[in-house]
């Protein structure tokens, strides 16, 4: 991968806290839902209820689209990500402990939580493994998206 697209891919992973994220329902039909996420590098981290309907979806199958934007009144300042990723439950203590310190860190100091972080029994923590990453950049020109197959 070119070290500059990698840089502006970890670039908007940093500046940013929500995704929506696309499972497929076991009906066949996609199911968009907004979700607060972590990363390290590349790779995702999200959690949701242990008996969520994502938690079903990727019980079912394992693949995943995203995206990672933002609204500006600026239409040439538009930028983001779009992913086709792969879930994977995690399930490893300190893998999963590591993504839940992850999560509050992606908010100012000075915002406390209104409860405690749950613990790793408490949630379904998801890794995403990205497949397909395409960076949209429209002040390379207008709805220009470069993609790379990682």
């Amino acid at each position: 991968m070119d070290s500059e697209l990698e840089a502006k891919i970890l670039d908007i992973l940093d500046r940013h806290r929500i995704m929506t994220i696309a499972t497929l329902r076991p009906d066949g039909w996609p199911q968009a839902t907004t979700v607060g996420y972590a990363s390290v590098g590349l790779t995702l981290y999200f959690l949701c209820a242990l008996d969520s309907q994502k938690a079903a979806n990727l019980a079912h199958d394992d693949r995943v689209s995203l995206t990672i934007d933002h609204d500006t009144p600026d239409l040439m300042a538009i930028t983001g990500l779009s992913m086709a990723a792969r879930a994977e439950a995690v399930t490893d203590r300190a893998e999963a402990e590591t993504a839940l310190r992850l999560m509050p860190a992606k908010y100012p100091a000075t915002t406390t939580l209104p409860m405690p972080m749950p613990g790793p029994d408490e949630v379904r923590i998801f890794r995403l493994t990205p497949v397909v990453i395409s960076v949209l950049d429209y002040a390379k020109g207008f709805g220009h998206s470069d993609t790379i197959t990682v």
